[in-house]
């Protein structure tokens, strides 16, 4: 029960019991209750700050399994970018390597990782640091995993190419030389029969008499049949594709067209004594590239290795060709 207020009365000097109006104590109530308030505001905060509620004890219990999820993951993705960097060793340093291919530059395997920051919207939050993280170094495996799925099927294809390739190369002898002291000139500097001057001899000559059947050293297309009177005479060039061509030149007559396609020991010409030559013989050329290169270091489709080696100190020690 409340207790009663008195003031003080000068006049007749005794104590007044006050009484309040209905204004007042509609003040003094609510006076109360902001205080109340206030009091339950002020609890609630200390409260909070000191003491979780059930759903964010909830939150923080499902904030740290998300957190362990996210070390989890990211301790896989180091096992994944071990075995994508072996990958990728044994495809530019085997595989690539076995097909003739170029290593894949470091830049290009990286994938232009960089450029404009598209993780904003993962920052500002108390765990960004480790989605972010994660999000950067998933987005990097991707990347390296498209530039290497992009490498193996340019493996395949190289893979498909490999065996027309090899049935391209010009890779026999193109005549049947049974004895290889036939081989009459190599491939480099030699002295010219006509000239008598030292000059760089393009390909090599093997002797042979007149009408010798000469053969296509590798799968190809006829892309030349020329008659002359003068250098080379009747000759025949094929077009072997991946870079590579072969000439065949001072033929006596042709058993090939222009455009003709032509297997590996098809016979397309005999030999001859035509244009500026001093003997019966094939003079015979490889190009790679359109460059000149040593035909003796493709006759290894036909030859053993005493054979080869004997046919390399021939060519070598010969000082003058036969065109």
């Amino acid at each position: 029960m409340p207790k009663t207020k008195y003031k003080f009365n000068p006049d007749s000097l005794s104590f007044d019991k006050i009484r309040l109006g209905a204004r007042d104590v509609l003040l003094r109530t609510l006076a109360y209750i902001v205080g109340s308030v206030i009091i339950a505001v002020i609890y609630s905060f200390i409260l909070a700050l000191f003491i979780d509620s059930p759903k964010e004890k909830a939150l923080k219990r499902e904030i740290a399994q998300l957190t362990l999820q996210y070390e989890l993951i990211n301790r896989e993705m180091g096992d994944l970018e071990k075995v994508l960097g072996h990958l990728q060793e044994t495809d530019d340093n085997l595989y690539r390597t076995i097909f003739g291919a170029e290593p894949i530059p470091a830049t290009l395997r990286q994938g232009g990782v960089g450029g404009v920051n598209r993780y904003t919207e993962l920052e500002g939050y108390s765990n960004s640091k480790i989605v972010v993280g994660t999000t950067k170094r998933l987005d990097v495996i991707r990347k390296k995993l498209y530039i290497q799925s992009k490498s193996f099927d340019d493996l395949i294809t190289l893979a498909l190419e490999k065996e027309d390739m090899l049935r391209s190369i010009p890779a026999i002898l193109p005549i049947s030389t049974k004895d290889l002291t036939r081989i009459a000139s190599g491939y480099g500097l030699r002295i010219h029969p006509v000239y008598k001057i030292t000059k760089f001899h393009t390909g090599m000559d093997f002797t042979a008499p007149m009408g010798t059947e000469i053969y296509a050293s590798g799968d190809g297309t006829i892309s030349g049949v020329f008659s002359n009177r003068r250098g080379m005479g009747n000759y025949i060039i094929i077009d072997h594709g991946f870079g590579y061509t072969s000439t065949y030149a001072h033929l006596d007559s042709f058993a090939a067209r222009n455009g003709q396609k032509v297997s590996r020991g098809d016979v397309i010409g005999y030999v001859g004594n035509t244009g500026l030559s001093v003997a019966p013989h094939l003079h015979y050329e490889i190009k790679l590239n359109d460059t000149n290169v040593d035909p003796v270091n493709y006759f290894f489709n036909d030859l053993t290795a005493a054979e080869y080696e004997m046919m390399i100190e021939v060519a070598s020690k010969t000082g003058q060709s036969f065109d």
